[in-house]
C-alpha cells in the first residue's frame, strides 16, 4: 500500500493496515496542496513480483479534502492521471474520502465526477454533513461483500442501527449544498486573519479551499498551544472590550500551524465572534510583551 507522508491513513490510524490486515505500507512526499509527485510514486511502486524479495503493491491511497494540508482539494487532472498510472500497474485506488463532499462544492462538480477515479471511497457524515455520527465505505458490490465479512469478524456488527443510517440519508440528501457556507466562513476567517492589526498571524489565503483555516503565528514566544488555550479562555478585559466573554475551540496543528474548521454549528454569527477575539487576543499579547520589555527588571538590553 503507497500512502501519502502527511496523510490521515499514515498519520492517524496507529499503522491499522499492518495490525489488522498485515499490510505493509510505503509513502510519497505529501505537496502543499494534497498531492503527490506520481514520478516519486511510480518509483515506490513493487511490480518485480513473483520475485520473493519484494512485497506486491496493489494499492495507493488519496486524502480529499487533505486534512493536515489545510483542506486541499486534489485537482481532478491529478486523479485523473493517478488512475491512468494505478491501471497501468494493477494498482487499486482508495480515497479517504472523509470531507470528500467539500471537495465537490468546492470544484462545483457532482461527488461521481471526483470518485469515477477511483476503485473505493470512505465518506464521513459526521463532520461537515452534520450527522450525530458515522461513515460509509463504498466501492464494488464482491468489494462490499468482504468488507462486511470483515467489520463482523473485528467486531464492528451493530444492531438497531437505523436510526443512525437515517441520520445518514438525512446528512446525504439536506447537507450538501450548505456545505458552501463553511467554506465561505473560513475564507472570512482567514481574510480577517491576514489584516488583523496587530499582525500576529501569518496564512494563506489562496491555500483556503473549503471548511479548513491552517495558520500560524508570527511571534515565537507565543505558541500554538498557549494560543489555543488563550482563545478558549474568557480574560480580563474581554467583556468590557467585546460585550460578551468568546470561547473558540481550536488545535495546534504538525509543523507549529493551528487548525481552525468550521462545519454546521457553526454559523456566519459565530465566525464573525471568533474574529474579534482573535483581534482581542493579539492586541493583549502585544501590550504583555510590551510591558515586559518596558519592566525595570528586564534586563535583555
Amino acid at each position: 500500500m503507497i500512502v501519502g507522508d502527511l496523510s490521515h491513513l499514515h498519520i492517524c490510524e496507529q499503522g491499522g493496515s499492518a495490525q489488522l490486515a498485515g499490510v505493509h505500507s510505503t509513502t510519497v512526499t505529501t505537496l502543499p496542496d494534497g498531492t503527490f509527485d506520481l514520478e516519486q510514486l511510480e518509483s515506490k511502486i513493487r511490480h518485480g513480483y513473483p520475485d520473493a524479495h519484494y512485497p506486491r503493491s496493489r494499492l495507493v491511497c488519496v486524502e480529499n479534502t487533505h486534512n493536515i494540508q489545510g483542506g486541499r482539494v486534489l485537482p481532478l487532472s491529478f486523479l485523473r492521471e493517478l488512475r491512468l498510472m494505478a491501471d497501468r500497474y494493477g494498482l487499486a485506488v482508495h480515497m479517504d474520502g472523509a470531507r470528500v463532499m467539500n471537495a465537490a462544492v468546492a470544484q462545483g462538480v457532482p461527488p461521481s465526477v471526483i470518485l469515477q477515479h477511483c476503485h473505493t471511497v470512505s465518506v464521513c457524515l459526521s463532520k461537515g454533513l452534520g450527522a450525530p455520527v458515522g461513515t460509509i465505505l463504498a466501492g464494488p458490490k464482491d468489494f462490499i461483500q468482504r468488507a462486511v465479512r470483515a467489520r463482523k469478524a473485528l467486531g464492528g456488527g451493530m444492531r438497531k442501527s437505523g436510526i443512525l443510517a437515517a441520520a445518514g440519508t438525512l446528512a446525504l440528501t439536506k447537507m450538501v449544498g450548505r456545505l458552501e457556507e463553511d467554506h465561505r466562513n473560513a475564507k472570512a476567517f482567514a481574510q480577517a486573519l491576514l489584516e488583523c492589526d496587530p499582525p500576529l498571524y501569518q496564512v494563506d489565503t489562496a491555500a483556503v479551499e473549503t471548511n479548513i483555516v491552517r495558520f500560524s503565528l508570527h511571534d515565537p514566544l507565543l505558541t500554538p498551544a498557549e494560543f489555543c488555550r488563550r482563545m478558549t479562555e474568557v480574560e480580563e478585559g474581554e467583556v468590557r472590550a467585546l460585550g460578551r466573554g468568546v470561547r473558540v475551540l481550536m488545535f495546534p496543528n504538525i509543523g507549529g500551524f493551528i487548525r481552525a474548521v468550521w462545519h454546521l454549528d457553526v454559523t456566519e454569527e459565530d465566525t464573525q465572534l471568533a474574529i474579534q477575539k482573535l483581534h482581542f487576543v493579539a492586541q493583549q499579547h502585544v501590550e504583555e510583551r510590551h510591558r515586559a520589555q518596558c519592566s525595570p527588571y528586564n534586563l535583555s538590553g
